[in-house]
């Protein structure tokens, strides 16, 4: 059942990606490639991979906030120029290419459902569940793993975060600066 929710989801993917590319209004397109975005989150979490889902929303979120800011405050509106059919024709290529790459790499996956601890006996999971409580004291599991056992990846993916969040601020002030000044 849920292969099939991901293939629909991949399905409007595409249906999105290829609007954007065909739309000539720039507003148009950035909020076409919007469901993209969001829908690759949903994958994220239906896979099992809540943490990269958050990320991804996140990541989502700015990119679109600040793609929209640009194309307002530039009143860039419309693509002027004509459409390579080449280039539309390899798009369409490409974009069937991964299709069937990631249709075959699903199939390749374990059954859905299957905790992937089971499959590999030595995976470090399996480590945390025995001797979480033991040698952290939390009796929250994913806490535990989120704060001792991982917890220069969780500041590292905070950080790079905080910094891209900071970036973007800072580069929309800076134009908003040199803007003003004119």
């Amino acid at each position: 059942m849920i292969e099939i929710v991901i293939g629909v989801l991949l399905v409007f993917m595409i249906i999105g990606s290829i609007i954007c590319l065909e739309t000539r209004d720039l507003l148009s397109a950035i909020i076409a490639i919007v469901p993209v975005g969001y829908f690759c989150g949903i994958i994220y979490l239906l896979l099992g991979a809540p943490d990269i889902a958050i990320t991804q929303m996140v990541v989502e979120v700015l990119s679109l906030i600040i793609l929209i800011r640009a194309t307002i405050r530039r009143d860039l509106t419309t693509i002027e120029e004509e459409r390579d059919f080449f280039g539309l024709v390899s798009t369409f290529a490409l974009i069937f290419v991964f299709f069937i790459f990631g249709m075959e790499a699903m199939r390749h996956l374990p059954p859905f459902g299957t905790p992937s601890f089971t499959l590999n006996p030595s995976a470090p999971s399996n480590r945390y569940l025995m001797m979480g409580l033991k040698e952290t004291g939390a009796g929250n599991i994913v806490s535990s793993v989120i704060l001792d056992y991982r917890g220069y990846d969780t500041l590292g993916e905070a950080t790079i975060l905080f910094t891209s969040i900071l970036g973007a601020l800072a580069l929309l002030r800076v134009y908003a600066r040199k803007r003003g000044k004119k």
